[in-house]
């Protein structure tokens, strides 16, 4: 059966044309897709089985930092449960996230529960099934800093002509830690399934709706930006075997914008233990807020599928000037996704993204 693509390809053609980005206060992740729980809290249950657990990790930046690169981890578990015996699923989740940049160890650490509600819209024997999700989390968060690994100017030894830690860095309303904020996010998605494994979705987020206070000053009032975020994408059936997945991200938070967009080629050889492969090549673009809108980095992607499990890796090439600096070397990733199935075959199927 051919489909046809056109209104699927027009729709992320306008999206990435109106796209424009930067480096957000958030930690991201260039294998976005493969971190549902941080992209969208709608994606909660959206996946064909009964539950899953997904883990991902960020190494950036090691080549210019040594020892202290910028290190993100997130893990996070959601299940999906039948309501009304029909083919409306609630779901539930729990999410944690710990960030961590530079000689100082600033740090992000936040956690996260989750619910959702997935609705089909239409669907039949014969026709395309739509869906739409929508999820909320609620959570707390604290930031902190550790400034045993800083010195100031009111700690230089002039004798010695060295830093002495022992001295008062005359700053005493510096904190180690921020006071534990609650955080909130919330989410859309909508997907539709048309067959052969083909699939269409787009969703959008606000992620940090109450604008949280993460000041580490006595008194202070540093607000966390909310962030937005919309993404489309797909699977484009091509042959019996391979497939096409493209796909776009835009992010805004206070004057920081990024979009991260590529497409990943996936070959399945269809048997019922599947195994499939994916490799693939993203593009990100960033505003430096004084220069406009400028290339950052190119992700090459390596995906290996195997039944229930999800192996990711992936390299970010800097193409910005910082190239200069790091000789290209970018940032290492790694995510793994454990899919449990159905204790009964389940009606519902959901893309796998």
């Amino acid at each position: 059966m051919r489909y046809n693509y056109t209104p699927v390809l027009f729709l992320l053609a306008v999206l990435l044309s109106a796209s424009t980005a930067s480096f957000a206060q958030d930690p991201r992740f260039s294998q976005y897709y493969a971190s549902p729980w941080n992209l969208n809290p709608a994606m909660t249950g959206v996946f064909s089985g009964k539950w899953r657990v997904t883990a991902n990790y960020r190494d950036q930046w090691g080549s210019i930092l040594g020892d202290t690169p910028f290190r993100t981890y997130s893990a996070a578990a959601d299940l999906r449960v039948n309501v009304g015996g029909g083919d409306d699923y609630a779901a539930f989740g729990i999410g944690a996230m710990h960030d961590e940049a530079g000689v100082a160890r600033y740090a992000q650490n936040k956690a996260h529960l989750g619910g959702g509600f997935i609705k089909q819209l239409s669907g039949g024997r014969y026709q395309a099934e739509h869906y739409l999700s929508a999820g909320a989390q609620l959570g707390f968060g604290q930031n902190s800093v550790d400034w045993s690994r800083l010195w100031f100017t009111r700690q230089f030894d002039n004798v010695n002509e060295i830093p002495d830690g022992n001295l008062s860095n005359g700053e005493p309303s510096m904190n180690a830690n921020s006071g534990v904020y609650l955080d909130f996010n919330a989410g859309l998605l909508w997907y539709v399934l048309f067959g052969e494994g083909g699939f269409f979705y787009a969703g959008g987020a606000m992620h940090h709706l109450n604008s949280p206070n993460i000041a580490l000053t006595d008194n202070g009032n540093e607000t966390l930006y909310s962030r937005w975020s919309g993404h489309v994408g797909g699977q484009l059936p091509v042959t019996e075997n391979f497939s096409l997945l493209p796909g776009a991200l835009v992010m805004k938070q206070g004057p920081a914008f990024e979009t991260d967009f590529g497409l990943n080629l996936r070959y399945s050889n269809n048997d019922y233990n599947e195994l499939a492969l994916r490799a693939g090549a993203w593009a990100r673009l960033g505003n430096r807020l004084d220069k406009g809108i400028q290339a950052d980095a190119v992700t090459i992607v390596g995906m290996l599928e195997l039944e229930r499990w999800m192996l990711g890796l992936s390299y970010d090439i800097t193409v910005s000037s910082l190239a200069g600096a790091n000789n290209s070397r970018g940032a290492f990733e790694v995510s793994l996704t454990y899919f449990h199935p159905e204790y009964r075959r389940g009606r519902v199927e959901c893309p796998r993204f």
